[in-house]
């Protein structure tokens, strides 16, 4: 009896090592592998807006600022420059086509400030919708639209008048700003038939009009520019500031006249958001005037932008 309850208690005391030997083995293995159970409370990512980004510089007071796709570059330093007299406000970015942002803006889309490639969304935005905050809007700068190639693409194509002797072209459909000056200006030379509103033009009319050549279309500019410079492409229509550090990898084939295009204005303003509170509409129109100032003249004129503007 006496070895019975010996053994008995034994085999408890060793079962009890065991077990918090697994356990123990068991927190050494998460740790390792970095696994870890979030917090209830932990914050998500929002991640509905594409192409998102922003100044990391303060934690105050947070602006959305909605940006055409090609404003990409220079925003990021406009915004690190702002920061520098204003640490307290963090500048959140939404890139896309002009097109797009509008849709989202009208569809409720937290926004602050809309910076557009073009007049006619901010036009609709301020007109038909009513949600640009009065005495906001200011012209910054003007573009160019460019036809671009690789420096080793050997392409027979000089310029718009022939781009239809590409293999292939990237080309930003009609909702798209530079899609619809690309546009304008292949019927200003006579490449397209007239119409009053050349942006209706299908993709599929404009390879038609130029002898069948295979066009890939995008949906904002900064995907033009990626689609030559993969080798996607052969050729593509982007604006002259995309090619901002690029001068490499690509040719410039023709720096299409604005006799072609019209102006290619980019107009800001502040948007009537009611969610902000009033330390966040006014970051949001002391942006707007940063953006407008002399001092950021200076930082678009780096990336090929032309601040000539009325």
């Amino acid at each position: 009896m006496f070895r019975r309850i010996v053994s008995i208690l034994l085999t408890m005391v060793l079962a009890g090592l065991l077990t918090a030997c697994g356990a123990a083995g068991s927190g050494a293995s998460a740790s390792d592998t970095g696994s870890e159970t979030p917090a209830p409370d932990a914050p998500v990512a929002d991640a509905t807006a594409s192409d998102a980004t922003g100044s990391d510089t303060g934690s105050g007071t947070e602006i959305q600022v909605f940006i055409a796709a090609s404003l990409s570059k220079v925003m990021e330093e406009v915004a690190a420059k702002y920061n520098e007299a204003h640490p307290e406000v963090k500048v959140i970015f939404n890139a896309d086509s002009s097109g797009t942002l509008l849709t989202q803006i009208e569809e409720g889309y937290e926004c602050d400030v809309f910076f557009s490639a073009a007049q006619k969304q901010m036009n609709t935005l301020e007109k038909d919708d009513g949600l640009i905050e009065e005495g906001t809007r200011h012209n910054v700068v003007n573009n160019q639209v460019v036809v671009i190639s690789r420096k080793d693409s050997n392409t027979a194509v000089t310029g718009l008048k022939d781009i239809g002797k590409a293999s292939s072209i990237a080309l930003a459909d009609g909702s798209v700003p530079v899609g619809r000056y690309t546009r304008v200006a292949l019927m200003n030379s006579g490449l397209l038939p007239e119409t009053e509103d050349p942006s209706a033009y299908t993709t599929k009319e404009v390879s038609e009009a130029l002898g069948g050549v295979e066009i890939s279309e995008q949906g904002n500019v900064s995907k033009v520019l990626a689609a030559v410079v993969e080798e996607s492409c052969e050729v593509g229509t982007t604006y002259y500031s995309d090619t901002y550090g690029y001068e490499d990898e690509l040719n410039i084939l023709e720096r299409v006249s604005y006799d072609l295009t019209g102006d290619v204005i980019y107009p800001i303003a502040q948007v009537k958001n009611s969610e902000a509170d009033e330390a966040q509409k006014a970051a949001a129109r002391d942006f707007v005037d940063f953006v407008a100032s002399d001092e950021a003249k200076e930082i678009f004129q780096k990336y090929y932008f032309d601040t000539e503007v009325e």
